[in-house]
């Protein structure tokens, strides 16, 4: 099975960019779809963006929408969310997570077999 890895986050002012990656060490044959979520302290872990593995068809939230990109170059790289435009409300812990078997809400956390440790993305005003 693969175990997710991020990197990219950081600290970042208000309209900003950042690109997170998510390695997944390990096959990647059977995966279905990659997806990020995030979780600000107080808060409830929330959708951001999805990646079906074979069609490449790809998934957001309404908060992600026009200012979030989610993409692969193929099955042996890293997904990416390329982030434009951060806003302070974006600050939370960023996770990627991985599913193997076939689901038709990508945007359910609970879905997910396998989740990477995270990484902190920061947005000043």
């Amino acid at each position: 099975q693969v175990q997710p890895v991020e990197s990219g986050g950081g600290l970042v002012q208000a309209g900003g960019s950042l690109r997170l990656s998510c390695a997944a060490s390990g096959r990647t044959f059977s995966t279905y779809a990659m997806g990020w979520f995030r979780q600000a302290p107080g808060k409830e872990r929330e959708f951001v963006a999805a990646i079906r593995w074979r069609t490449g068809d790809t998934y957001y939230a309404d908060s992600a929408k026009g200012r979030f990109t989610i993409s692969r170059d193929n099955a042996n790289n890293p997904v990416y969310l390329q982030m434009n435009t951060l806003k302070p409300e974006d600050t939370a812990v960023y996770y990627c997570a991985v599913v193997y078997s076939a689901i038709a809400r990508v945007d359910r956390w609970t879905n997910y077999d396998r989740w990477g440790q995270g990484t902190q993305v920061t947005v000043s005003s």
